[in-house]
């Protein structure tokens, strides 16, 4: 079902600097075969068998150091105690950035969009191999570093204000709440306003060119977006579609 043949990283050290994955994973066959694959590539890997285990070690990571050393969580959607999407809308709520990928052996397209709506970053649905594991993390874990750097404290355009460092979002004054993949569309619309983005752009810029999947997933985001910021969806003035061409911000 799993290979752990993967191709070594001779940067992982480089690239990784010790980032702290936790893999949350009830099945102890499959969770020692992630924390192997991830061992090997350098990483540093914390583990919970379920829900209530995973909340309280990322509870005790933020309390204790004011923000979280947990860099990646790894996340199974069946879980004892407290179940994986149960995890992610708190952590979400919680206003908890960290990149979540989530393992599962509900593939259809329905359970990944919930998935995805609920607050996580990627899914990957079982059986999978640990080369296409691996190569998944590191995506996320990279966009998570290049995010950090440079960051404005804050953008704003016209009645919407974005703040990069806090994952928020104000509408004219109120906060709205966007998952976290309408958040990195809207702070990369807004870094670069009036720029036409393509699908397959947007794609590479917010899910990574690891992403496997259909670019009509980009259609979904905005449908979601717009419902959230425009006053009239139908007729946005923030989110403009550009037929033939893809989406432009103002």
């Amino acid at each position: 079902m799993f290979s752990l043949e993967i191709t070594p990283n001779p940067s992982a050290t480089e690239i990784g600097q010790k980032r702290r994955i936790l893999v949350v994973e009830d099945e102890d066959l499959i969770r020692e075969m992630l924390v192997m694959a991830l061992q090997e590539q350098d990483y540093e890997v914390l583990t919970a068998a379920d829900g209530q285990k995973a909340i309280s070690i990322l509870q005790n990571a933020s309390n204790e150091t004011g923000e979280s050393f947990i860099d990646l969580l790894v996340l199974d959607i069946m879980l004892p105690l407290v179940n994986g999407l149960d995890i992610c809308r708190l952590l979400r709520r919680q206003g908890n950035p960290v990149p979540i990928l989530i393992l599962s052996a509900k593939g259809s397209e329905t359970d990944r969009v919930l998935g995805l709506e609920v607050g996580a970053d990627d899914y990957l649905t079982k059986p999978f191999s640990m080369r296409e594991f691996v190569a998944r993390c590191r995506a996320l874990l990279r966009r998570q570093r290049l995010s950090g750097l440079t960051q404005p404290p804050m953008l704003q355009y016209k009645d919407i204000a974005l703040y990069p460092q806090e994952c928020r979002v104000l509408l004219r004054g109120e906060e709205v709440n966007l998952a976290p993949k309408e958040f990195r569309i809207l702070e990369l619309f807004m870094s670069y306003p009036r720029r036409v983005w393509s699908r397959e752009q947007l794609l590479d810029q917010v899910w990574g060119q690891d992403f496997v999947g259909d670019s009509k997933t980009v259609d979904v985001h905005i449908r979601w977006m717009r419902e959230k910021l425009e006053k009239d969806p139908s007729r946005p003035e923030y989110i403009i579609t550009i037929r033939g061409f893809g989406y432009r911000f103002g």
